[in-house]
Formats: C-alpha cells, sequence, structure tokens
C-alpha cells in the first residue's frame, strides 16, 4: 500500500506521482480538499459555493508536465501529480496551479492523474451527453496554434501556409489549416 503523504483533507484520493526527478510515475495516495473559506480571519474547510468534485476518466499531460515531474526547470516539489493546467490564472497574482502549488489552506495541490479532482465551476464544463468519452480538448498545443492562425487571418481558404516543424504544436496547425482549406506545406530537418 502507498504511504499517504497528506491527510488534512477528508476527501480520499488516488493517483500517479512523480517522487522524484526520474520521470517515473508510481500510484500514490493523498486527500483532495472539499474547498474552504476564510472565516473572521479562521480557515474553515468546507465546500465552497462556486466547487466541483468531479470524477477523472481521461487526463491529458503536456511537455510542461514532463518537465516539472523531471524538475528541469528546478522549481519540482516532490511528489508531484502531473495532468494540465489551463486559462488565464497564470498571469494573475492569486493564481493556484492544478499541482505543485499550494492552496489557501497551505495544503499541496495535485493535478488530474488521479481518480478526482475539485476545481472552481468556472473552470468545468459539463460534457456533452452525445459526444464519446474518448474525445479530447485540443487544450495548450490547439490553441497555441489555432490563436495565431485566425488572429494574422491565416484562416481562408487557398491560402499557402508554411509550417516549421512536425511535432506537438505543428501537427495542430496542420490540422488548422488544413481545416481552414489552406495549401499547407511541413518544413522540417
Amino acid at each position: 500500500m502507498t504511504k499517504s503523504y497528506e491527510t488534512e483533507h477528508p476527501n480520499k484520493a488516488f493517483g500517479w506521482a512523480a517522487r522524484d526527478s526520474s520521470g517515473v510515475l508510481s500510484p500514490f495516495n493523498f486527500s483532495r480538499r472539499y474547498g474552504f473559506y476564510k472565516n473572521k480571519n479562521k480557515k474553515t474547510k468546507a465546500t465552497r459555493e462556486n466547487d466541483v468534485q468531479f470524477k477523472v476518466l481521461y487526463c491529458g499531460i503536456c511537455h510542461s508536465d514532463l518537465h516539472m515531474i523531471k524538475n528541469e526547470w528546478g522549481n519540482a516539489k516532490y511528489p508531484i501529480v502531473p495532468g494540465c493546467t489551463n486559462d488565464l490564472e497564470q498571469y494573475c497574482p492569486s493564481h493556484i496551479g492544478t499541482y505543485g502549488t499550494t492552496y489557501f489552506d497551505e495544503t499541496t495541490t495535485y493535478g488530474g492523474y488521479s481518480d478526482l479532482m475539485v476545481a472552481k465551476e468556472n473552470f468545468v464544463f459539463r460534457w456533452p451527453e452525445n459526444l464519446p468519452m474518448e474525445a479530447a480538448p485540443l487544450l495548450c498545443a490547439g490553441i497555441t496554434t489555432y490563436r495565431p492562425l485566425k488572429y494574422f487571418g491565416l484562416d481562408k481558404p487557398g491560402l499557402n501556409i508554411g509550417v516549421v516543424g512536425l511535432g506537438g504544436l505543428g501537427h495542430m496547425a496542420v490540422k488548422f489549416a488544413k481545416a481552414f482549406g489552406c495549401n499547407v506545406t511541413v518544413i522540417s530537418t
């Protein structure tokens, strides 16, 4: 049985965590918040009105997650349960990351490589019943390529688009440009 490193929260969870910079993930038992309020300078653990708890069936991982679990940026706090975060909180001074950071109550955050998550309702959406569960959102690579193509007007049928490299971003740029009706050339060594 894997030892739990944290018991501050009553919501028991299971995930896959990196425990050192080897990049190897192993089973990990931990706890998740229900949420909490600050109430007259007193920290109270209770579900916040805008918190949603949900079961995780699939979770993506991006290259930033790999950098973190291997401590390639030098700021990893082990154990790390990876799983991507998105939107624009990274620009906010009160940003709390999906994993590798600290909640307001000073407990560690763990990501989506687990059986359940808790998130603010404005970062969760209901999965349409007619969409297969295996379908995946495009997240980082999707928006990193879609937005510039749209912003610079490179979404018009018949345009000639050159894409440098066919990696994580390049293949998404090719897919979007083709979907826009563009003629796409991939440039690679």
